[in-house]
């Protein structure tokens, strides 16, 4: 702009408000941004190269590390490629405990997002509330799993081992918990004055231009397109469960905050059912411990928190892939940054950051 004077700002890559190893420069004219970069690449990750030197079975534990958020998730996309290259049927109950912890794990994702981003608005409560929540869910897992975050729980061909004895009595109580929980998260920050004002019009994206950058998952459905991977392109038993798909209506702030509170209600109901129709029998299909899938290619899209995370395989016939390659939602929601931050204010970027939910992990991959 002609007789301005144009400020450059750096903020991260060590910086907490940019959830993760991430820097973006942003130019300003006084208040408002007229420019932005992302800039990416400062968690040197490597993990689809990698992939190349490991067997099938070790992999899994390479897509934990992808969005170390929604651990299980990640580790039952790259099982379903494996599966459908391999044409495997998983055994009924391993479907309904893979549906069941990978719901789980995106009420826990979005709990930590609902945390991380009234820290962002300047409330320290709201994550308080969200890791308490939280840790229930993470206790559980623990006693599935073993592990609280890196869980190598979902295998090729199932599960790697049944659920403990006490699980219905826990996951009625930890249920309840939840139930209880997302409404007083919702009740505590939802419609305060202060966040209305903070989210409300902040970063707006429509719908026709998220689509155009490949944005998808809540960011997506935050501008009122109700695409959800589970029910538009249904994988695993998700075709058995009846939920709604959570739409925002002007695609800013508090839209894209509002769809994963939503969505939290909507991943209990999936639960609910799952757990009802649970039914006895094998955990794990009759697959060899190093497996060697015949030559060919798949192409899996799974509904990750963050949105459409898909796995394209390709198989030259031995014991580890020629290429794994991974559409991660974090990394193409990311390119809409530049326009949702386009004429807002400096003091309003962090927010706008911290609703796309940006996983570093599965950007740097």
């Amino acid at each position: 702009m002609d007789g301005s004077i144009d400020l450059m700002i750096n903020m991260g890559p060590q910086h907490p408000s940019t959830h993760g190893v991430f820097r973006l420069v942003i130019w300003v004219d006084g208040e408002r941004i007229i420019k932005s970069e992302p800039h990416i690449g400062y968690l040197h990750r490597g993990s689809e190269k990698i992939c190349e030197s490991e067997h099938y079975a070790q992999i899994v534990t390479l897509f934990d590390r992808m969005d170390y958020v929604g651990n299980l998730n990640s580790e039952l996309a790259f099982c379903l490629a494996t599966e459908k290259i391999m044409d495997v049927d998983v055994p009924e109950r391993a479907e309904y405990i893979r549906v069941i912890l990978c719901e789980l794990n995106r009420i826990a994702s979005h709990m930590l997002f609902y945390g991380v981003y009234g820290l962002d608005a300047g409330a320290m409560t709201p994550i308080l509330y969200a890791f308490r929540e939280r840790e229930k869910i993470q206790n559980l897992f623990e006693s599935i799993t073993g592990a609280r975050m890196m869980h190598n729980y979902i295998r090729i061909g199932g599960i790697k081992e049944d659920l403990p004895g006490d699980f219905q009595k826990r996951i009625v109580e930890v249920l309840d918990h939840l139930k209880r929980g997302i409404e007083e998260c919702d009740a505590l920050i939802s419609k305060n004055e202060m966040f209305l004002a903070r989210t409300k019009g902040v970063g707006s994206i429509s719908g026709s231009d998220a689509i155009d950058f490949g944005v998808t998952g809540p960011a997506l459905r935050a501008s009122g397109v109700a695409e959800d991977i589970r029910v538009t392109d249904s994988y695993s038993i998700y075709d058995r469960f009846d939920f709604n798909i959570p739409v925002g209506t002007y695609g800013d702030c508090w839209d894209r905050f509002y769809v994963r509170v939503e969505e939290m209600r909507e991943s209990i109901k999936i639960i609910e059912q799952a757990v009802r129709s649970l039914p006895e029998g094998d955990i794990s299909a009759s697959v060899r411990r190093i497996v060697r899938p015949p030559k060919g290619e798949v192409f899996v899209r799974t509904e990750s928190p963050r949105g459409d995370l898909a796995v394209f395989l390709v198989s030259d016939g031995t014991d580890k892939p020629y290429r794994v390659k991974v559409r991660a939602p974090s990394f193409a929601n990311l390119q809409a940054l530049e326009q949702m931050l386009q004429g807002a204010y400096l003091a309003d970027a962090v927010l706008i950051l911290g609703s796309i939910d940006l996983i570093m992990g599965e950007v740097d991959r």
